[in-house]
């Protein structure tokens, strides 16, 4: 697969951009879900028009109960067989006995070394083999983020990675979700707007932004897990 498929990336809404993906590329899609509301309305959307789309999700095993809950919800609404990629026993035990098993809270370095473990390899296993891959990336969710194209080429991954809702509002996400009827993680209501570990996630304030609630210990603006950053920590937006 080559970035000849981008052109063909297209469509005003979501269910016609999962077509138009699903069409251009042959191969295996991969779609990976964290069970927050953006991902639960592409379940939606992709579980309503039957698409082979492959649903998975990182087990990072620091979830809220309340996502694992939702996990199982949304195979039972759906009929969906969703995946999850853990991280290697070896290298979480290894980075507990350095760190102590809540180390992240101690240096940016050591928040990354967890997150590339529990959510960074795992995410390469979950993509392997793998033609396209489907995110939950919105451009308004943060300034590191608001440069997101519906399609782009990740050169890390050597796959199309597409974005269907990335020109969506979080107002626009939620009217569609209350519309539908679609199952969200309760948290949301709770003011939690993104929702990642457990103890690296909190409520947002009043006028907090909408990822302001994810290690919130740190003191930058760019904080991201590594998922959707290249190999120099910058996140991925070429078109």
């Amino acid at each position: 697969m080559s970035t000849a498929a981008l052109p063909r990336i297209a469509g005003a809404t979501p269910a016609e951009r999962l077509i138009a993906l699903r069409e251009a590329v042959a191969g295996r899609i991969v779609f990976t879900t964290s069970f927050g509301i953006e991902d639960q309305a592409i379940t939606h959307v992709a579980a309503g028009l039957g698409l082979d789309i492959d649903i998975v999700t990182l087990d990072t095993g620091r979830l809220f109960p309340s996502t694992y809950d939702l996990w199982k919800e949304t195979e039972a609404r759906y009929g969906l067989s969703i995946r999850g990629f853990a991280p290697d026993p070896a290298a979480v035990e290894a980075y507990v006995q350095r760190n102590g098993r809540d180390g992240f809270y101690e240096s940016k370095d050591a928040r990354i070394a967890c997150c590339n473990i529990r959510k960074v390899e795992p995410l390469g296993r979950a993509l392997a083999a793998a033609a396209a891959w489907v995110t939950g990336l919105r451009a308004d969710q943060s300034t590191a983020r608001e440069a997101v194209p519906v399609a782009s080429w990740d050169l890390d991954h050597e796959l199309l990675k597409v974005a269907p809702l990335f020109d969506w509002s979080r107002d626009r996400v939620a009217e569609f979700v209350e519309a539908e009827g679609v199952p969200v993680n309760p948290l949301h209501a709770r003011g939690y707007p993104s929702i990642g570990c457990e103890p690296c996630t909190r409520a947002t304030r009043p006028g907090e932004a909408e990822r302001a609630g994810r290690w919130w210990w740190e003191n930058d603006n760019q904080r991201e897990c590594g998922l959707h950053v290249d190999s120099s920590g910058r996140l991925v937006r070429a078109a």
